[in-house]
């Protein structure tokens, strides 16, 4: 059973498990029971049935695949490729929920077992993917006369079992299997010490002692800063928690400079303090393994072993794309750092611009160039009704309803679950886990995890699936407001979720938003136009306090600035995405990762007002698995098929356009992996994408 994709990025840690029980791993080992398919036992797993459930789930699965193996009837699909996709269901079913341990409601005591089972894991799927008799089953029905007869879907689930053991190394001799299974063992280790890494650096946050300390900060944030403050065991003071979401909306407010810079520094050191949770070394190992790797599987480097099989097929296409945007996003930089140091200097502020500035003054010249700034607009962005607009968009664009499912198990008490089903037939589409706060340890960011695929090979079974984030928890009494950004990655998240809720497809291995790497940020990366648009903003965007919803002039006035800032947002995202790619690109030289990283932005003559997005010591999309390595690129080849299939609405009836939401629906986000994504991508849209839409969304080029 070659192993499934895991999650977009493997993951950082939180919490603590829920009483329960006695442990026992049979908990995890059965299949899951009640309603929607049966559900994860979330409230009955404890962490000590993790490492024996794991165990005899393993065992069990080897038993499984050694029956296909030996099996001495000739191959054929049904009982080579079906019983593949048949196997493994309980160690699927244990992995999943200690996955979710993983991303959300750790301790110290999961860290203990994710680093004993870590190696463990990465051995046993390498025995399935360098099991030679398997391999050559699976390779005799790719082969065989009969694959004609078999429909398209089973001809695509054939080349995805054969093309997944070729690239995990079934075609090695067997020392280079064997050096590549200690290869991907050492690189396991490594993913979890350099996430228990970041997750150590992430406890540590930023004191305000006293009420001059909050100059500039809105109450809500002031409320939050408290509450915040007061779970760390400093009642009566605030604190700035080291997450995305907190960090950049002090930044974006705080009047106090000092206190910009050392929240600014707290949060982009992270993993690179010379300490023992220090991620330099780590990184100097990871790159080495990798690229050993793909010297053992006949690649010049990393990342030309990753992109082989991703729609842009080779790392000079994706270096292309960046590059095409870096020159217009340097000279936007240009702009607006003028246009905020005229602001700096009429302030007293003589210091040049510098990246713990950058947001402050944005949102100044934000206020004086369009009459409106964050602050204005936050007030509106609650965080509930902007969730019962998510769910509105879906239903008007797809037709789904979600209802509140609050009987269905979770893994922590800020978890609410919905119920998806299709509104004009009824039929079930699958469990949406919501998740939106911050925790300790938790991942710093948004992420996506799917507990299971639609699948119709035994019988019709539901999506289940998480979307989380990491947004700041509001005091008592209060409701959470997002910034424009936030409200945005609320809608990326829900896109993937989409992507899995729609699913209609018969295989699991082709299911939901398992398809290649840089096309699986395309739905959620296009989810993100909606937004802005006038239905949501007008019926959505409710203020607070007064219940009003958004004036309609402020609507217009944030439809004029949707080219703001993406010099900023443009460079900060394409520093971090070329370094990484020239990281896996240099080869199997040794590498000092701090020293590459100076170099490269010094040849690249990346601005210093802006800094990077994610630095490489706490770069988890890269470090903490595979998942993203020399892959962060993805998503800008996403936010171009984004504007580009945003831009079919326009051309045709407007962003709820019936006729174009039922293609996309059909097309892209129903298949999964059924057809090629060119091939989905141009029935839906007719063409081939290009950058023009991007473009123009982000004001590099002028409007037609």
């Amino acid at each position: 059973m070659p192993r499934h994709r895991i999650a977009a990025c493997l993951l950082l840690l939180a919490g603590t498990a829920f009483a329960g029980p006695a442990p026992s791993p049979d908990v995890l080992l059965a299949p899951w029971s009640g309603a929607h398919g049966g559900v994860p036992p979330f409230d009955r797993a404890q962490v000590a049935d993790f490492a024996p459930a794991l165990e005899a789930a393993m065992a069990q699965a080897r038993r499984e695949l050694a029956a296909i193996a030996d099996s001495k009837e000739p191959p054929t699909f049904e009982n080579t490729i079906a019983a593949l996709e048949d196997s493994g269901r309980a160690f699927n079913r244990v992995y999943e929920v200690y996955n979710a341990w993983s991303s959300f409601v750790s301790s110290p005591e999961y860290q203990a077992v994710e680093r004993q089972m870590a190696p463990r894991l990465s051995a046993f799927w390498d025995e399935q993917s360098q099991n030679r008799k398997l391999f050559r089953r699976v390779k005799a029905v790719r082969d065989s006369a009969g694959k004609a007869k078999l429909t398209p879907e089973q001809q695509r689930v054939v080349a995805y079992y054969y093309d997944d053991f070729v690239r995990s190394g079934a075609l090695l001799d067997a020392a280079g299997s064997k050096r590549l299974a200690a290869l991907n063992q050492r690189l396991a280790t490594l993913y979890t010490a350099f996430n228990q890494n970041v997750l150590a650096d992430e406890k540590r946050y930023t004191l305000l002692e006293n009420e001059a300390d909050l100059a500039g900060l809105p109450e809500p944030l002031r409320k939050a800063a408290a509450a915040e403050a007061t779970a760390r065991g400093q009642p009566g003071k605030w604190a700035v928690a080291n997450t995305r979401s907190g960090v950049a909306d002090f930044l974006t407010y705080s009047e106090r400079r000092e206190l910009r810079e050392k929240v600014w520094r707290n949060y982009d050191s992270r993993g690179d303090h010379g300490d023992a949770h220090d991620n330099t070394a780590v990184i100097t190992r990871i790159l080495a393994a990798r690229a050993e790797a793909a010297k053992l599987m006949g690649y010049p480097t990393h990342a030309h072993r990753q992109l082989q099989h991703a729609m842009v097929k080779t790392p000079e296409r994706a270096m292309q794309l960046l590059e095409t945007l870096w020159t217009p996003a340097v000279a936007r930089v240009r702009e607006e750092v003028a246009a905020m140091t005229v602001i700096a200097r009429s302030q007293g502020q003589q210091e040049p611009i510098a990246p713990w500035d950058y947001r402050y003054y944005a949102e100044k010249v934000r206020k004086q160039a369009y009459d409106f700034d964050d602050s204005e607009v936050k007030p509106y962005l609650q965080l509930e009704t902007l969730r019962e607009g998510m769910f509105w968009v879906a239903g008007e664009l797809f037709g789904l309803t979600f209802t509140p499912a609050p009987d269905v198990p979770v893994y922590h008490p800020d978890v609410r679950v919905f119920a998806v089903k299709d509104r004009e037939s009824g039929r079930e589409r699958g469990l949406l886990y919501f998740d939106p706060y911050a925790r300790e340890g938790k991942y710093n960011g948004g992420q996506t995890e799917t507990y299971r695929v639609q699948e119709r090979f035994r019988g019709e079974v539901p999506a289940l699936v998480a979307i989380s984030m990491s947004f700041v928890k509001p005091g008592a009494g209060s409701p959470a407001l997002l910034g424009w950004r936030d409200a945005q990655t609320l809608f990326h998240e829900f896109g993937h979720a989409l992507h899995t809720l729609c699913g209609d497809v018969t295989y699991p291995a082709l299911g939901g938003s398992r398809v290649v790497s840089d096309y699986s940020e395309f739905p959620s990366k296009l989810f993100e136009h909606w937004v802005s648009t006038p239905e949501v903003l007008g019926r959505f965007a409710v203020h607070h306090a007064t219940g009003q919803p958004m004036p309609r002039a402020l609507v217009a006035r944030i439809q004029k600035a949707a080219t703001f800032n993406q010099g900023f947002y443009t460079v900060d995202f394409l520093t971090s995405a070329l370094v990484e790619m020239k990281l896996h690109l240099a080869g199997a030289r040794r590498i000092d990762p701090d020293a590459f990283e100076r170099d490269v932005l010094r040849q690249l003559g990346a601005p210093a007002e802006v800094g990077m997005r994610f630095r490489m010591p706490h770069f988890g999309h890269v470090f903490s698995s595979n998942a993203y390595a020399a892959g962060y690129y993805r998503y800008l080849w996403a936010d171009m098929l984004a504007a580009d299939a945003f831009a079919a609405f326009q051309e045709g009836g407007g962003a709820y356009d019936a006729k174009v939401a039922a293609r996309l629906r059909e097309h892209v986000l129903s298949v999964g992996n059924t057809v090629d994504p060119f091939e989905g991508y141009r029935k839906f849209r007719g063409r081939d994408a290009n950058l023009d839409a991007l473009m123009r969304e982000r004001g590099f080029m002028p409007v037609d």
